[in-house]
């Protein structure tokens, strides 16, 4: 990110994949949510930073514009997420009030009919919203009896970075689906909650649901709408590069028809064996989509998906052994229509 701040200060000095840190400016990396724009841009999320509360503390939280181009994507500009009216409850990082990955860690975000912004954050975990300008307009809304183990309001009953991975706003923009990353203590394992929230009376209605892992060693990269009963949600494991096995988007849906007291689930797509006959992008075929957190899935039309890969800079290593991944954004055609909400579908 050109002309900010020095980042990674607490990286060492000693090279990561090859790249020397800490960073003379902070990078532009760590996309976790993606929104598509009406002018063919998008807007993506940079999570937390270096992975953890402790090591980002010098990384500014922002959405970035974003602009595909021909084998390339062009950071046009975006915005950093800032709380100058004091809505934070507890101290921040910096005195400025500009908001880092020490004070939240963002993971998912949607756009609400207005054009300000609704962000899952994993370290309530709670919820975050901002202004078309990235201004905090109200306190953090916390999910009631849920507690992160960077949350200090309760005894932690969530593992750490295991909070609000996934965000999807219903077609008429009137309720927030968040879905956990990790299963709460006592619940069964693998299972994660998926938690109804008014955006009219701002809280959570107490309508759940329970998105069934096909692992608990699994994780969920992110959840969006495609109607109002259905979701996309990315699950994968915690692997990379050649010991990557499951990347995968699932459509669920809250319908239950079996009954048995989960989401249904019905595979779309396999991002481990995505057929590529064309050699597209000089990858053979199948196309393997091998990192380590595949946190970004879009709708462009009723049979195209974009995915975005979380690349944790200058961590994760999963296209080349010893070499700082990108941030790849690629695009899918399925091989039947997801039949989507026209709502969705026309979105900005």
């Amino acid at each position: 990110m050109p002309a900010s701040d020095p980042s990674g200060a607490a990286l060492g000095t000693a090279p990561i994949n090859g790249v020397q840190v800490p960073f003379a400016d902070q990078p532009v990396q760590g996309f976790s949510g993606v929104l598509r724009n009406s002018d063919g841009t998008f807007d993506v999320l940079s999570d937390n930073g270096y992975g953890a509360k402790a090591n980002s503390a010098d990384f500014t939280l922002r959405i970035h514009r974003v602009a595909p181009e021909a084998g390339a994507i062009d950071v046009l500009g975006g915005i950093t997420l800032t709380d100058p009216n004091k809505h934070v409850p507890f101290a921040l990082t910096r005195p400025d009030r500009v908001l880092t990955g020490a004070d939240f860690d963002v993971e998912s975000m949607v756009r609400a009919a207005d054009g300000s912004y609704w962000i899952g954050d994993e370290f309530g975990p709670y919820l975050l919203h901002f202004d078309r300008a990235g201004r905090l307009v109200a306190p953090p809304v916390p999910l009631p009896g849920v507690f992160a183990p960077e949350n200090p309001a309760g005894t932690a009953n969530l593992g750490g970075s295991k909070g609000f991975e996934g965000l999807a706003i219903s077609p008429d923009r009137r309720t927030l689906n968040a879905l956990l990353e990790g299963t709460v203590a006592g619940d069964e394992p693998g299972s994660l909650r998926l938690n109804e929230f008014d955006l009219r009376t701002g809280a959570y209605t107490g309508t759940k649901w329970v998105y069934q892992l096909d692992s608990p060693a699994h994780a969920i990269g992110d959840a969006i709408s495609v109607d109002r009963d259905r979701l996309l949600v990315i699950e994968r494991d915690g692997f990379q590069g050649a010991g990557a096995k499951v990347k995968k988007i699932y459509l669920a849906d809250k319908r239950d028809r079996d009954r048995d007291g989960k989401l249904d689930k019905t595979l779309v797509a396999d991002l481990m064996n995505i057929a590529n006959p064309r050699a597209i992008g000089g990858f053979g075929d199948p196309f393997t989509f091998p990192f380590t957190t595949i946190e970004d899935v879009v709708i462009l039309d009723d049979r195209t998906l974009g995915v975005l890969n979380d690349n944790n800079f200058p961590f994760s290593s999963g296209r080349t052994p010893g070499k700082p991944d990108n941030n790849e954004f690629i695009t899918i055609r399925l091989t039947n229509p997801l039949h989507a909400d026209p709502r969705v579908l026309g979105r900005g």
